[in-house]
């Protein structure tokens, strides 16, 4: 039932991705997450930033630490960017996701596999059930994706599974909210424009049951069998992104969520 859910869903959000303008190719690609121009540029700034604290914060240093290129497991890798970035700079990595289209999904991914010169390779699978073994993997970094998680116990299990000892499990761009009662009064906000947002397609993109957000309550709870710490990296982003929840306190609306760095090691 779930994997017929998750296919719906799947086929229905590269249509709403690629009107959205989320499609890239060539150069545009291989540029990501540096992309300068078109109405997107301002959402990649954000990624961009959080992109570069996670190799200051976490590669490089775990690059040093061990003496030898890293392994990477992307978790979400949508069209490979963040995979092919890790590769170009020397490390394998493994660009993972339950989406194949060519609109973002692994389809994409293929034009950077041919460039990465054998240090990249595409996995369609879930985060929830890697199809890899114990303790391959030096990182596993949840790319803009964790909050695609319907057990997020379950993806922890699996990212910690294929983790070596001592490696690091990072969160990349997925919303978080210091307070329960923010998160769920944006997923209230979201059904209750769904069809503005997605047309005739809001009962399928709603259809499977997501987290939607994360809490640092969220990650302790779903954490705890794994013995998961996390720690919170700020990331200094743009002003304007920075200055959102002064804007809201002005408008009287919700307190917007943050992204940030979240990394954890796994004892």
């Amino acid at each position: 039932m779930i994997e017929a859910t998750l296919e719906r869903f799947g086929e229905a959000y590269a249509v709403h991705r690629e009107a959205e303008g989320r499609r890239f190719a060539g150069a545009e690609l291989a540029g990501l997450p540096y992309l300068t121009d078109g109405p997107l540029a301002r959402q990649w700034s954000v990624r961009a930033r959080t992109f570069e604290s996670f190799m200051r914060r976490v590669v490089r240093p775990e690059r040093c630490r061990l003496l030898r290129p890293l392994s990477i497991l992307d978790l979400g890798a949508g069209n490979g960017w963040l995979s092919y970035r890790a590769a170009i700079e020397g490390d394998t990595a493994i660009a993972l996701d339950i989406r194949t289209d060519a609109v973002d999904g692994l389809g994409a991914a293929a034009a950077l596999v041919r460039q990465a010169e054998g240090r990249m390779r595409c996995l369609s699978a879930s985060f929830q059930a890697i199809p890899l073994e114990d303790s391959c993997v030096d990182v596993a970094v949840f790319n803009a994706s964790l909050h695609y998680a319907t057990d997020l116990e379950a993806a922890f299990g699996e990212a910690a599974r294929t983790v070596r000892k001592g490696g690091c499990i990072a969160i990349l761009d997925s919303p978080f909210y210091a307070r329960e009662g923010n998160g769920l009064s944006m997923v209230r906000e979201k059904h209750a424009h769904a069809v503005d947002r997605f047309g005739e397609a809001a009962g399928i993109l709603l259809e499977p049951r997501f987290i939607e957000f994360l809490t640092p309550e969220r990650l302790a709870a779903s954490s705890r069998a794994w013995d998961l710490h996390w720690r919170r990296h700020r990331v200094a982003y743009p002003l304007w992104y920075e200055l959102r929840p002064i804007r809201a306190a002005f408008t009287r609306r919700r307190r917007p969520s943050r992204f940030d760095l979240w990394v954890a090691r796994r004892p």
